[in-house]
């Protein structure tokens, strides 16, 4: 009986290694990337059942990857992972066949969870679930706590949201509750 197999892509080698064991423990077989090319290749070649992708990588985005990923090993079922600001991008990922969004810092048994959550549905273009309030107010709670960890400071949350300043400041008058 074979292991179900997972690839994993992301440019933290701490995060990734880390990932890679305790995927592994679960039993799991592994296949840890650090780079696109990389995870393309393995993915053709072991047409994993499922991926987990950072969504921001230097050289590249989980987007970008998704898409290569998908055109590959169409039945692969992909969990996006965003740090700081990515709230919108992955809510472009699900809509482009990412099953599932977690944000950093996320451990494996939330990755799973990720997965199980959605196992039941097929996964579309458009998100079964998809509602726009729950989505609105998911934004707004990641903005509000970026904005607390900051201390107030707008500047600092814009940079780690990834954002201008401005577009923060029309945001918060915007997502007002």
């Amino acid at each position: 009986m074979s292991r179900p197999s997972i690839l994993l892509v992301d440019d933290d080698d701490i995060l990734r290694n880390r990932l890679t064991r305790a995927l592994t423990s679960r039993g799991f077989d592994v296949y840890s990337a650090k780079t696109k090319e990389d995870a393309i290749t393995q993915a053709e070649e072991a047409q994993p059942e499922r991926a987990v992708l950072d969504l921001k990588m230097p050289e590249t985005s989980g987007i970008e990857i998704l898409k290569e990923l998908l055109r590959v090993s169409p039945l692969t079922q992909t969990v996006i992972l965003t740090g700081y600001g990515s709230i919108t991008n992955a809510v472009e990922a699900v809509r482009l066949g990412a099953i599932n969004y977690l944000t950093k810092p996320a451990d494996a048994d939330e990755i799973l969870a990720a997965f199980q959550n959605r196992e039941a549905e097929t996964p579309s273009v458009e998100p079964q679930n998809y509602n726009p309030q729950s989505l609105a107010e998911a934004e707004w709670e990641h903005i509000h706590r970026v904005l607390n960890d900051c201390g107030g400071n707008l500047s600092e949350a814009a940079r780690l949201l990834d954002i201008p300043r401005r577009t923060l400041q029309r945001k918060l008058k915007k997502l007002a509750p």
